[in-house]
C-alpha cells in the first residue's frame, strides 16, 4: 500500500508560481509512474502531468505545457509539480497519483492505483 500526501498549494496571483510536493510513504515509489491531476469546481478531474520511474520521460497536458514541470526525487520518495505563469483557470484541487509497476506513462485516471487527498491551488486575477 502507498500513501500519498500533497502539499504546497495556496493562494497566488496570476503570473505567480507554486511548487507542489507529493510525499509517498508505505512503499518506495522509485519504480512507479507518478502523475498529477486536477479538478476544478463543477468539472471533471483532468490530467496535468506524469513521469516515469526513471524520470526519463515526462508527459504534460497541452493546457500547461511550457508552464508546468514535473520531476521526482526517488531518494526522497517525492514527486514535484513546479507551476509557473499561473492563470486563474489553473485554480483547482491538485491530486497526486501513483501507478504501480509494471506500468507505462498514462494520462488516464484508471491507470493509477493510489491517490492523495489533494491540495488546493487558487489563482487570483
Amino acid at each position: 500500500q502507498v500513501q500519498l500526501v500533497e502539499s504546497g498549494g495556496g493562494l497566488v496571483q496570476a503570473g505567480g508560481s507554486l511548487r507542489l510536493s507529493c510525499a509517498a510513504s508505505g512503499r518506495t515509489i522509485s519504480s512507479y509512474v507518478m502523475g498529477w491531476f486536477r479538478q476544478a469546481p463543477g468539472k471533471e478531474r483532468e490530467f496535468v502531468a506524469a513521469i516515469t520511474w526513471s524520470s526519463g520521460s515526462t508527459y504534460v497536458a497541452d493546457s500547461v505545457k511550457g508552464r508546468f514541470t514535473i520531476s521526482r526525487d526517488n531518494a526522497k520518495n517525492t514527486v514535484y509539480l513546479q507551476m509557473n505563469s499561473l492563470k486563474p483557470e489553473d485554480t483547482a484541487a491538485y491530486y497526486c497519483a501513483a501507478d504501480r509497476p509494471p506500468s507505462g506513462i498514462s494520462r488516464y485516471e484508471k491507470a493509477y492505483d493510489y491517490w492523495g487527498q489533494g491540495t488546493q491551488v487558487t489563482v487570483s486575477s
